[in-house]
Order: structure tokens, then sequence, then C-alpha cells
């Protein structure tokens, strides 16, 4: 009896238990299985065996301790044609899984396995469902104190919901759906804790244009008003912040997105189609959300990319050889930490850089590295390990010339890119997170390593909401710590570890199908050489150099993965206005003039549309024919020109005419550094060449002409004053002698001598 008892307290009734169940299971399945071997079941069978949807809502705790009650909710749908009776829901726990692999391997695996599959646990805690109709869906809650799951170990125990009953056609017993699931448990905190550290990327689409008010503030115009909608309560944007507040993480910000939030708390315009931008009405909204994040940094430690997270594969891959396109990276990080400063008034880093899913190449690294970053953000599907190990590295890599790797973790990063808008997705994806992160932590080291998580750049609502729930799930401590960015960069690296940055060869088809093309760059390149022509010329370059600086930062933006289109067309507007705007700057058309005379004065007026004067600017006029028409002493002239904002200013240029006939001049303006700007106007002048004996046949007639008038006038004069002299001598029978006679007796009267 005494060696019974020994034997017997040499293995733990939990584990005898399960033991003597799983051996009862392997001898009822003997027959079952050769069965199979001898008789495989026809199609129709298999498909029956899988009758049934089963979906778990909620789990919790996701995970529990001694002495906790483990609750699942979730419904079974019958997707046969048969109603189901006499079912039940029960629950299934496997033995701890031994690695990550495996997790994996289960989370793949799909309907029931007899023999594969664990038993139920105690049927006493099976919800039972008399009948289930076909296409009907029904709930179910189990309820189970967890020290009825006979965990032992610490270690990930895969879980099992599965639906058993009887059809028509089936009046046995089975599985007619199952779905599984995992349970980590870790119970007591482990003596070796991974540090995990959490991006939290606060990141979105360019919204603003190149476009601006004439206004002193010079009111940006957006793409359109949508930004609003994630930045409203429920928004995506305004549940990272609610949600990441209360949360372990390190933020990772996209400047531009606070520039964007904060020019609408100052009034912004919105264009519309076809007509003028309208106020954006947002403004509240805005300031709400910038409140509300500025307070949840505190405390935090905030990452800064470079300014609108420039697509680095990109610029590596198409960009890197079109002339000034690197050189915009060093100013966009230079804003990006000016502007997190002086919005969210916080300390940031801007020692990193994110290619797009962390995939990396040679001359990625070269690049993200050009814009001052010494930490590249990459993750372990892309600098795979070799498997030498047997476990999962720390996250720092050196890669060479002072550059460190931050591997984040694939199976972690990408735990939440799924549709998680329904809560079976959710709840299974924050259970295989939790997995993970314990089954890493498991594994065979002495060293503590640092584990970095990079998700998506822009979860859905639904999916920061499940990346919340399983960060969540990770504050109990009790096999990882909190961990941030630069501690991560900053850790011992493991000298086992991968540190060979894969070649170009292996960067993923379908990333690179999506990079911005040559073209793209091109056209930022030419846009950027049109406003170093305009800039020179302008009074206050800063007015159109700021807001074209973080237009050309944008174009190049990662948002506009996947959407070509409308990457496309944002580049074009931007040149378009671009255009514009240097073409308010012109010589106003003339009309064909005429030169009358050895010399004269040819008016040109210079038309300056814009709201600042412009300066520096050479008007130069050049005759066609020197020969003909010549400005001072040969056939060019030019003049500086400076003209107000909103004035048109007239230049006279002095003109010689050393000959008749028609000569066409042409007027151009130059910067000063001799650069022609805007289009050259070409009008016709007249010239008509008078020599000084002209002159003199000229005067001569005209003196002839005034002698001729004046003897005419002269001739005129006498006929009428003999006319006048005829009519007073003779007398008149109607008119009275009422005068006095003269003395010499004439008789003639005063009226008449008047």
């Amino acid at each position: 009896m005494a060696e019974a008892a020994d034997i017997q307290g040499a293995c733990p009734a939990p584990v005898r238990r399960r033991w003597l169940r799983r051996a009862i299971v392997l001898l009822a399945g003997t027959p079952v299985l050769a069965a199979l071997i001898y008789s495989p079941a026809p199609p129709a069978e298999a498909a029956q065996a899988s009758s049934v949807d089963v979906q778990l809502v909620s789990m919790a705790p996701t995970a529990p301790v001694k002495g906790d009650t483990l609750t699942i909710h979730g419904t079974v749908l019958n997707t046969g044609a048969e109603t189901i009776t006499d079912a039940h829901v029960g629950l299934r726990v496997g033995p701890a899984l031994a690695d990550r692999s495996s997790i994996d391997e289960a989370a793949e695996r799909t309907g029931f396995r007899a023999g594969a599959d664990p038993s139920e646990i105690d049927p006493a805690y099976a919800v039972k469902i008399a009948s289930l109709p076909s296409k009907i869906r029904q709930e179910f809650t189990l309820t189970i104190p967890v020290n009825k799951l006979e965990l032992d170990k610490d270690g990930v125990y895969p879980l099992g919901v599965s639906l058993s009953g009887v059809t028509d056609s089936r009046p046995s017993e089975q599985v007619l759906g199952i779905k599984r699931t995992f349970l980590p448990w870790q119970p007591e905190a482990a003596a070796k804790r991974s540090q995990l550290t959490y991006v939290w990327p606060l990141i979105s689409t360019t919204r603003v244009t190149a476009e601006t008010g004439s206004d002193e503030l010079q009111t940006p115009v957006f793409l359109d008003d949508s930004l609003a909608d994630e930045l409203k309560s429920g928004g995506r944007l305004e549940q990272m912040v609610t949600l990441g507040k209360d949360l372990p993480i390190t933020w990772v910000i996209d400047p531009d997105l606070l520039y964007t939030v904060d020019a609408m708390t100052k009034g912004y315009r919105v264009r519309t189609p076809g007509g003028k931008p309208v106020q954006g009405k947002n403004k509240a909204v805005a300031e709400q959300w910038l409140s509300s994040l500025e307070a949840a940094v505190q405390g935090k430690k905030v990452v800064a990319l470079p300014f609108a997270d420039p697509d680095l594969a990109s610029l590596a891959h198409h960009g890197k050889d079109v002339s000034g396109t690197l050189g915009q990276l060093r100013p966009a990080t230079d804003k990006a930490k000016q502007a997190v400063e002086t919005v969210l008034h916080v300390p940031v880093s801007t020692d990193f850089s994110w290619p797009v899913d962390g995939a990396i190449d040679p001359s990625i690294v070269n690049v993200a590295t050009s814009a001052g970053a010494h930490n590249v953000l990459t993750r372990s599907d892309s600098l795979v390990e070799s498997g030498a190990l047997g476990y999962t590295p720390s996250a720092a890599r050196p890669i060479g010339a002072g550059t460190t790797a931050v591997v984040a973790d694939a199976d972690l990063s990408t735990a939440f890119q799924g549709d998680m808008l329904n809560a079976g997705p959710s709840t299974l994806a924050v259970q295989r997170f939790l997995a993970h992160s314990l089954a890493l932590n498991l594994q065979k080291t002495d060293e503590q390593r640092s584990v970095v998580v990079a998700p998506q750049r822009m979860p859905n609502v639904s999916q920061v909401q499940t990346m919340a729930a399983a960060v969540r799930g990770l504050q109990a401590g009790r096999w990882t710590q909190p961990g941030d960015l630069e501690a991560a960069a900053a850790a011992k690296p493991d000298p086992g570890a991968t540190t060979q940055v894969p070649g170009a060869g292996q960067y993923p088809e379908a990333l690179r199908k999506q990079e911005l093309p040559v073209s793209a760059f091109e056209k930022i390149r030419t846009t950027q050489s049109t406003l170093d022509r305009f800039k020179v010329i302008l009074a206050a370059p800063d007015r159109v150099e700021i807001p074209f600086g973080n237009t050309t930062n944008r174009e190049m933006s990662t948002s506009w993965r996947g959407r070509p289109d409308e990457a496309r067309a944002y580049r074009d507007q931007v040149q378009e206005y671009l255009i514009g705007l240097t073409e308010k700057v012109k010589v106003i058309p003339k009309s064909d003039a005429t030169l009358s005379g050895h010399s004269a004065t040819i008016p040109v007026s210079v038309q300056n549309s814009l709201v600042q004067d412009v300066h520096d600017l050479v008007l130069r006029v050049k005759s066609a024919n020197p020969s003909r028409l010549m400005f001072g002493d040969k056939g060019e002239a030019e003049q500086q020109v400076t003209v107000q904002g909103d004035h048109t200013q007239t230049v006279k240029f002095p003109a010689n005419a050393t000959a008749s006939g028609p000569v066409e001049v042409t007027a151009q303006l130059y910067t000063k550094d001799g650069v022609p700007y805007g289009k050259e106007r070409r009008f016709t002048v007249e010239a008509t060449e008078i020599t000084p004996t002209v002159m003199l046949v000229i005067a001569g007639g005209v003196l002839l002409l005034v002698l001729a008038g004046i003897k005419m006038y002269a001739s005129r004069k006498r006929v009428a004053a003999r006319a006048a002299a005829e009519e007073s001598t003779q007398p008149s029978d109607e008119s009275p002698d009422t005068g006095p006679q003269s003395a010499d007796g004439s008789g003639t009267s005063e009226t008449v001598n008047r």
C-alpha cells in the first residue's frame, strides 16, 4: 500500500486523469480508425461533419490565472439541410504546444479529427441545445472554472469549442463543427520576461494641397474634408488616441498629420469640384482631437517619421537616380522634429525610419539613413533568421555603418491585419497574439530579450480596438513588460542573430508593384525646378517655398501606395497650380506700334497679379532688324523691373529708326541669373525714317499752303468790301432820311458807318 501511495504521489492527480482520459479515447477510437482505414467516408459524410459554423464572440479572461472562471460567448449556425437534435456545445483543451510554429499549424486546421483533437472536458459544463434547425443561428455561453481545465505547466494550450449532435441521416452523435483558439497559461510572473515594445502609428493620407489663401496666414486648401471623419468620436484616429492613452506604447507619428490638424484649428478651406474653395467646418473637431492627443502623449515616448512619411522603397528603387530627389529627405526630418515639438510640446526622436511593411534591401537602408536616421524599423519576415538559434533573438541588429536594424516580430506585427469588424475574428486574433507572445518568452534562452511589434500603418477602427485589447491582455505583466522603441534599438544585440540585409532580388514583388514610378519623381523634379526659378523674383519667397516644399514631401508619401491614379492627379494639380502662379507675372501682350520720326520711346508693360512684390527681374527688348530699328546704339536694350503686388509697371525704351518699314520686336523677362521667365511677347513697330531734305520740302510745302491761304483770304476780303461800297451808293425808297446831313452834303447816315 505504501509503495502504491508513493507511485500515486509521483503522478499528480490532474496528470493522471488526463492520461487515463486520453488512453480511453485512444482505445475507443481504435475501431473507428480501423473502420476509416478500411472504409473511407464518402464525400457527403465529410461535408456533413462540418455542417455547423461555430464562432467565438468573446473570451474572458484572455489569459486566466488560478481561481479564475473562463467564460466563452459564441454562436452556432446550422449550415446544413437537416435539423440537428440532442446537441450540445462543449470545450476541448489539448496538451501544451511545443513551439511557435505549432501555434500557426493549429490555427490553420479546420474541421474535427477524431483521435487528433482532444476529448471534451467534464460534460457538466456543456451547453445543451435540444434542436437547431437548418440555417438557424443560436447563441451560447460556456462557463468553466479554470481548475477544471487541467492546465499543468506554463504554456500555450489549444482550445476548441465544438458542437456535437445527431441528424436523421446520422443517428449516432458526432462532432458537426468546431472552432479553435488558444489559451495562454502563465499564472505566476515569469522569472525572465520579454521587453515588449508596441508601435502605435498615427499616420493618415495626404489631405493638403499646394494652394493657399492670399491672407497673412496663408490659409491652406484641403483636397476634401474627409479627415474630420477620422478625428470625430468613433473615428479611426480618435480611437487611436482614446485607446492609446492608457496603453504602454511608443507613439510613431507622421508630422504632416499634426500639421494638417493644426491647420484645421486655425481655419482651412476645402476644394470643391469646379468651384472656389469653401470654408472648412470642422475646426472644433480638430481642436478636440489635438487637445486629447497632447494629453495622451505626455510622459510617453514619441518618435517622428520624416515629414509626410516618405516612401523609402520607392525612393530607393525609382527616385534616387532622379537628381534632387534624395535631397528632400533631410529637410523632411528637420521639419518633423519642429512640427511635433511645436504642436505637442513633448520631446521627440527622429532617429527612426520605417520602410513599408518593414521590407528592406541594401538600397532602402542607404536611402533610409540618408534622412539622418540611424535605426531602420524592419520585420522578421524580411531580415529572416537562419534557424540555428532555436529562439527569437532580440530586436536590435547591427547591420553596418553605424546603422541598427530594429526587427519587429512578423507574427505579432501582422496579427491584426485581417477583417476585425466582427467579434469572432477579433477574439481569435487577440488569443493568437497572446499565445505567440507567451511562447516567445518560454523559448530556451538565458538572456532577456527585447521584442518589437510594428502593426500596419493605418489600421481601421476595428483593428485599432483589437490591437488595444491585445495590449491590455499583456498588462498583467506575467511574461512581458513594457518597453519603448528607443530602448529596443539600444538593447544589447544577440551575437547569433542574422545581420545580413537581404538582396534586392528578395524584395517582395507585391510591394514593388505599388511603388511610385520613375515618372513620378521626374515630375516632382520639374515642379521643383519651376519653383526654384519662381522664388528668386519674389520679395517674400517663403510664402511659396514653404507650402510647396511641404507638398513635395507629400508627393513622395507612403500614403499613395495602392492609389496610383490619385497620386498622379495630385502631382498634376501641384504643377498646374505652380505654373498658374508663375504666369501671374508677365509681359502684357502689346499691339503693333508706329514709330514716326528719327527717335521716340516704346512702352512695354509688366503685370504682377500676385499679392506680393516681385523684383530682380530684367525686361529685355530686341529688334529683329537693327539696321532699321535700334534701341540706343544697338539692337536690344534691358531694364531692371520691380513691380508691386497687384500692380502693372510700364517701362519705356528709347528707340531710333534708321530706315522705314515694319520691324518685329521681342519683349522677354529674365531672372537676375539670366534665365528666361514667362512667355516672350512679339509685336511689330512700323518704323518711318525722315531725312532733313524731306523735312525742308515738307516745310516749304506747308509755307506755300499758308501763303496761298493768306492770299485767298485777302482776295475774298477785297471783294466783300467792293460789294458793300456799291450797295451803299444806291437810293432806297423804303428807308426815311432820318439822319442829319454831313458837312460835305453827302447825306450818309451814322448807322451805315458802324
